[in-house]
């Protein structure tokens, strides 16, 4: 393991290098602005390209091309750039682009608090564009996750041909502090890339594989001829109205995702044990939940536990399912209005308790430990 002392959006840059992105478009807007900071320092000292376009939506245009190139992309913003941003997510759903797409969340909805922290794009990152597709989302809890989670991002990116969205939220990003994180030979060791067809050109049909594996996408500009497009289409891209074609390309979006759902979901569990109570948690807010467990034990005894989902979506069904067996009384703390807390009344089929707040202010211990006597 190393030590480092720096930011969490700095350590989302240095994972970034580290798993082998050398392309970042994008534009500034806090509190993501430090990671795009970051990667216009390092990407030139690691052979990579850095470019500040225009607007929000060059900037993802411009990281989807690299992407068709070849070249591990990237890009980040928070959630008003990110609203600007969607219409190319959506082509990059649809025709199977890899990228990572930092989301630094930021009070809201439109302009909101700029500095301020929240958790309001849950909701909005499971589903940010229109039709039919499965998101991935990662939300890392802490320094070390700012660095580990990032670099996961690539490789489900790679693995699955498909957009992920590094879920931060700002007091995550501007935290700044000393903590461990992998050696560099070890994690590079666990780097992922994308498939490659390596046969005769006329035989290549990049969307022309089994129905729960992604698109086998060769680097434009090596010999290899086919149809990068939004539209519904066949096994070498160019667009169909087939309506079979068209049902088992959607099918297949999902299956590719579904099929590898163990793999991708990822949780923590702390303390649940002959635990009253089960909080459930996520990004910042379960540092402060850590923090009152610990009050919590020092004043009364009286034993909490936490689940704290790391990938959102797709959402860990299952480990929730068991949870609501277990557990009469679970509480979800977020830094919305209850955004994430409707998913896990929609896994359990039952109400839960509920605390949030949307005032740009992160939720305290003793607030949480008032919620908890209260219950």
């Amino acid at each position: 393991m190393r030590e480092v002392i720096s930011g969490g959006n700095e350590l989302v840059a240095m994972a970034a290098i580290d798993a082998g992105c050398r392309f970042y478009g994008g534009y500034p807007i806090t509190p993501s602005s430090d990671i795009m900071h970051q990667m216009s320092v390092l990407l030139p000292k690691y052979g990579g390209h850095f470019i500040q376009m225009e607007d929000e939506i060059s900037g993802i245009s411009v990281s989807l091309g690299a992407s068709m190139s070849g070249v591990k992309s990237m890009t980040g913003s928070s959630g008003p750039g990110i609203s600007l941003k969607v219409e190319q997510i959506g082509l990059g759903f649809m025709a199977e682009i890899p990228l990572v797409i930092a989301d630094v969340m930021r009070s809201g909805p439109s302009t909101g608090m700029p500095t301020r922290v929240a958790q309001g794009d849950i909701s909005f990152l499971k589903h940010p564009t229109h039709g039919d597709f499965k998101a991935v989302a990662l939300a890392p809890g802490n320094l070390a996750e700012s660095y580990t989670e990032a670099f996961r991002a690539f490789n489900l990116a790679e693995e699955l041909m498909t957009p992920v969205f590094l879920m931060m939220d700002e007091t995550i990003g501007h935290m700044y502090g000393k903590t461990m994180i992998p050696d560099l030979e070890d994690i590079q060791k666990t780097i992922i890339n994308r498939k490659r067809f390596d046969g005769d050109p006329k035989d290549y049909q990049p969307y022309g594989v089994s129905q729960n594996d992604p698109a086998v996408l060769n680097p434009f500009f090596k010999g290899y001829r086919y149809h990068i497009t939004g539209l519904h289409h066949g096994p070498i891209g160019f667009p169909t109205e087939d309506a079979k074609m068209g049902q088992a390309l959607i099918d297949r979006l999902f299956g590719k995702i579904d099929s590898r759902i163990d793999t991708i979901t990822k949780n923590e569990e702390l303390d649940l044990d002959g635990a009253e109570i089960a909080i459930i948690a996520y990004g910042s807010v379960s540092l402060a939940v850590k923090e009152a467990m610990i009050e919590l034990k020092k004043q009364n005894g009286k034993k909490v536990g936490l689940f704290r989902p790391i990938t959102i979506w797709p959402s860990p069904e299952k480990q929730i399912k068991a949870l609501g067996e277990k557990f009469e009384k679970i509480l979800v703390i977020e830094l919305n209005k209850g955004q994430y807390v409707e998913e896990i009344e929609r896994i359990l089929h039952r109400k839960v308790h509920f605390m949030g707040q949307a005032n740009g202010r992160s939720i305290s211990p003793s607030q949480i430990i008032s919620k908890i006597k209260e219950l």
